[in-house]
Parts: C-alpha cells; sequence; structure tokens
C-alpha cells in the first residue's frame, strides 16, 4: 500500500508541475501568437482580422497581467478583500469581458462571431466541468 501510495503521489506531482512548467515556457508574445494562429483556424481569419485581434489580445494580456500583480500583492499581505471588494473584482471583470466582445463584434464578421461564442460557450462548459470535478469530494468520484 506504502508503494502505491508513494506511486500516486509522484504521478500527481509530476503531471502538476509538467502543467505549470509548460505554462511558464510561454512568454505573453507568445500565448498571443498561438491564440490568434488557433483563432484563424477556427473561423478562418483575414490578415486585417488577424492583426486587429492580435492588438486586442496583446492589449487583454497586458491588463490580465496588472491584475494578476495586483492579486499577488493583495495576497501577500493577507488581507481577505471585503464584499464591496470582491463585487467590484467581479465587476470590473465582467465589463473587461463585454468590452471584449464587443470588440470582436467589429472586428468578425457575423459568421465568424457566432463560431466564436459557440467556441466559447463550449470552452466555458468544459472549464466549469473541471472545476466542479476539482471541487467534488474524493468520495463522490
Amino acid at each position: 500500500m506504502a508503494i502505491l501510495a508513494t506511486g500516486m503521489v509522484a504521478f500527481a506531482q509530476e503531471r502538476e508541475g509538467r502543467k505549470g512548467h509548460d505554462r511558464e515556457q510561454l512568454t505573453p508574445e507568445q500565448r498571443t501568437e498561438l491564440r490568434v494562429k488557433k483563432m484563424t483556424l477556427d473561423l478562418d481569419l483575414n490578415e486585417k482580422q488577424q492583426t486587429e485581434i492580435k492588438k486586442l489580445l496583446t492589449e487583454q494580456e497586458a491588463k490580465r497581467k496588472a491584475k494578476m500583480d495586483e492579486m499577488k500583492k493583495l495576497k501577500e499581505t493577507e488581507a481577505k478583500p471585503t464584499a464591496d471588494q470582491r463585487y467590484e473584482m467581479q465587476k470590473e471583470r465582467l465589463d473587461a469581458q463585454i468590452d471584449f466582445k464587443n470588440k470582436m463584434k467589429n472586428i468578425l464578421s457575423k459568421e465568424q462571431m457566432q463560431k466564436w461564442e459557440e467556441i466559447n460557450a463550449e470552452r466555458e462548459k468544459m472549464h466549469k466541468g473541471e472545476r466542479n470535478k476539482k471541487m467534488r469530494k474524493p468520495s463522490e468520484d
């Protein structure tokens, strides 16, 4: 049993380390470039659309980095955000999503926008499923 438990822990650590390690190797520019290429494949973007989306994603990445740095500082102080602060953070996040979606509407055709929304809905569905899996107790599996 001890050997089995040790093997399971080692496997879990290897998977976790691999997941974080892959992410850290990519620069924000590389992540943006890959996202644009994936969107080009999924939505058949033209050159102009690729350029505009790359600019939009670069802006989004910079904002995300600033927000992550802000959250990291908040976490270091170990101060829990108040209900009002959590409300403001969620409101800011949703406002940013609305702004991003509106900008995408200006770049994409109606057909491309519809497909992009379908892809995002599917991704969100998968993401929620993964999140729910992690939150379940081991005895429920």
